[in-house]
């Protein structure tokens, strides 16, 4: 390999060794601090370059948020399908992503407020569309196992797939915002199994009148 060859390589991979620690770092300051409030200022501090050292990685903030966005789908799916996909049993499944993906929000606080806020903002920014995706495909999921789980019998056949996958997200939403107003998100994890408990009952054989 020439010696401008190494010299391209090596200029390749500090570059992208920086886009990943800037991008580590938003979701950390996201942690503490509200996104719409986050400067560029206090980003390339964290990570120890120039405000125009920054911009020659990620020529603008939405160029920035946009690869945060897509770091948080990438990390998020895979890491809480992975879980989904050890189980055969579509019920322990569901109960596997529950907790992967509330253990995930533990462990990376600053991410409920980086995709709410996201949510939150007018149009249809490329960062914002990203996360309906991501939400979206997650979403697909769910329903998907919930009615694996009709097929497997684990699950009552009567189950309203569709509701019971708002539920299960809600669920684990209601769950980080109890956390985030508390100020322990640290302390999901114990919450969890309990939260998943109460969820997974309605997978039981219900009547068709409810006042039967």
């Amino acid at each position: 390999m020439s010696a401008k060859s190494k010299g391209s390589k090596r200029t390749y991979q500090s570059t992208e060794l920086r886009q990943s620690a800037t991008i580590e770092a938003v979701v950390q300051l996201c942690a503490d601090q509200d996104p719409a409030t986050l400067t560029t200022a206090r980003i390339a501090g964290e990570v120890g370059l120039s405000q125009g050292a920054l911009f020659k990685h990620f020529p603008n903030k939405n160029q920035l948020w946009e690869s945060v966005a897509s770091w948080v789908s990438e990390q998020l799916t895979s890491q809480v399908f992975r879980e989904a996909d050890r189980h055969e049993l579509a019920d322990q499944a569901l109960k596997a992503m529950f907790l992967a993906h509330v253990g995930f929000i533990a462990r990376h606080p600053g991410i409920p407020r980086l995709m709410l806020g996201e949510l939150q903002k007018p149009g249809n920014g490329a960062a914002k569309t990203i996360i309906r995706q991501t939400l979206a495909r997650y979403r697909r999921k769910v329903v998907g196992l919930l009615d694996l789980g009709i097929q497997q019998g684990r699950i009552a056949p009567g189950m309203d797939t569709e509701a019971a996958a708002v539920l299960y997200l809600g669920a684990i939403q209601g769950l980080v915002v109890q956390g985030m107003v508390s100020g322990e998100i640290a302390t999901l994890e114990q919450a969890a199994p309990r939260i998943f408990k109460l969820y997974s009952a309605s997978f039981q054989e219900m009547p068709d009148d409810p006042e039967k």
